[in-house]
């Protein structure tokens, strides 16, 4: 049996990020509690928490085993719910600037493709048990801190039509999306916050539900068009989703955000780069309506930087960094997170059975928010060059930002002819492996001699 490091533990958000934080912190404390502002759905249906939740959510490879990680068996049950299985690079049809399509080659791992209810519905019904309790309806008002405001002591929190209630923990981990409780809870004890790292993109996207046509196209599984950076943002991606349906996202910036009736989405369909998209919608039959999301700015905020955090408060995920969803790294980034505090939490919980100390929860967030930033490193970059080729994007671009783009173009052609380097770039671009990989000396040099 693992070694307790507490009582009770609080988990504040019962989105992805916070039910696979839940799993993390189950095997040290006694109870867990998630709580969630928004009702819980019986069904996988959107929620309102979520607003994004109608649009196409991408678990990239790393995300997916670090889920599987922390819920062995979650991969066969997204296969029995109905996810539809593709297999990384060769199931995709990418249409990129110069290169339509894309070279397809086996990089040696299955992802799978369903909507962002359904994946959430089947982590929570994994997560909600044993020791760990969902309480839904409940919006935290406050993190508590002990009076020197050192350490946490709990949070209060309230339900429509009833009065406020205090609940008693050791640690709380922020996972609401905007870290506004762990701001607040610094604030109220005259702490710094977190430096924050700001790219303004103004993005805005739409999604339409297609019904599979009969005949769907046979060479690709996955779609996605490309835009031509730095001339124009529109880009569309086409997944299959379970319920034998198409979902189909388009995305662009400023004034060339997608519109919101059918017309007018498959008009920007037709205006994208390429038609392949186009074609496949042909003989689609379109479910439902239009659905619309805009996004404003990418936000990282840097809690590793911080002289002093109260013992007892972790944020996770979005409460950390919030990524371009256009990217599809936002689910995948919270469960490597998670995967990383189930491993901190692992090594204090050794050591206090080594040393026999009762407050390992102390020295907790060290090392989780020391590993922080290598694992988002690649994520940030991969998403904040091509981001920032627009000279219209907000924020303080990168040193040498031109030849990072000359890299990361010599590396798309590189990738293109040879076989291992495409394979190297879908590892760090699934988050198999770190940023630091494309760092090697000759492949650079290859890829700006490309």
């Amino acid at each position: 049996m693992s070694q307790l490091l507490g009582k009770q533990a609080i988990v504040i958000g019962a989105g992805l990020g916070g039910l696979a934080a839940s799993a993390a912190l189950a095997p040290h404390f006694e109870r867990v509690i998630v709580l969630e502002r928004d009702g819980m759905p019986e069904s996988a249906v959107p929620r309102p928490g979520v607003p994004q939740g109608k649009h196409l959510h991408v678990l990239l490879g790393g995300g997916q085993r670090a889920l599987e990680a922390l819920f062995p068996g979650l991969e066969a049950e997204l296969r029995q719910a109905g996810a539809s299985c593709y297999r990384a690079g060769l199931d995709l049809w990418l249409d990129r600037p110069g290169f339509d399509p894309f070279p397809q080659r086996d990089a040696g791992w299955n992802c799978y493709s369903l909507s962002r209810p359904l994946i959430e519905a089947l982590v929570r019904a994994r997560a909600i048990r044993g020791n760990v309790e969902l309480r839904a309806g409940c919006r935290v008002e406050r993190i508590l801190l002990s009076e020197d405001g050192a350490r946490v002591t709990g949070v209060e929190h309230g339900a429509r039509g009833s009065a406020a209630q205090t609940l008693s923990a050791q640690l709380v981990v922020d996972a609401s999306g905007r870290a506004a409780p762990a701001l607040a809870a610094l604030h109220a004890a005259g702490l710094a916050l977190p430096r924050e790292t700001r790219i303004g993109v103004e993005l805005g996207y739409a999604t339409q539900l297609f019904q599979v046509p009969a005949e769907p196209p046979g060479e690709w599984k996955v779609a996605l068009c490309y835009p031509q950076i730095p001339a124009s943002s529109r880009a569309g991606l086409l997944m299959p989703i379970e319920g034998g349906r198409w979902m189909v996202t388009l995305g662009g910036r400023l004034a060339e955000k997608p519109p919101g009736d059918a017309a007018g989405f498959l008009e920007f369909v037709r205006s994208l780069r390429t038609q392949t998209i186009a074609r496949a919608l042909l003989r689609a039959q379109p479910l439902g309506e239009v659905t619309r999301f805009g996004f404003s700015e990418s936000i990282w905020r840097h809690f590793e930087q911080l002289e002093r955090l109260p013992a007892g408060l972790l944020p996770l995920g979005d409460a950390i960094c919030t990524f371009n969803p256009i990217y599809g790294q936002g689910m995948s980034v919270a469960a490597l997170e998670a995967q990383l505090l189930a491993r901190v939490l692992g090594d204090a919980a050794r050591q206090a059975a080594i040393s026999g100390r009762a407050d390992a929860l102390a020295a907790l967030a060290r090392p989780y928010l020391a590993a922080l930033p290598a694992l988002l490193e690649g994520p940030w970059q991969l998403a904040a060059i091509p981001d920032f080729a627009y000279p219209d994007t907000r924020g303080e671009r990168p040193a040498q930002l031109g030849q990072a783009l000359q890299l990361l173009a010599g590396l798309v052609k590189l990738s293109a002819r040879d076989a291992g380097v495409h394979q190297l770039a879908l590892e760090v671009q699934h988050l198999l492996r770190p940023y630091s990989a494309l760092s090697d000396p000759e492949l650079q040099r290859r890829a700006l001699a490309a």
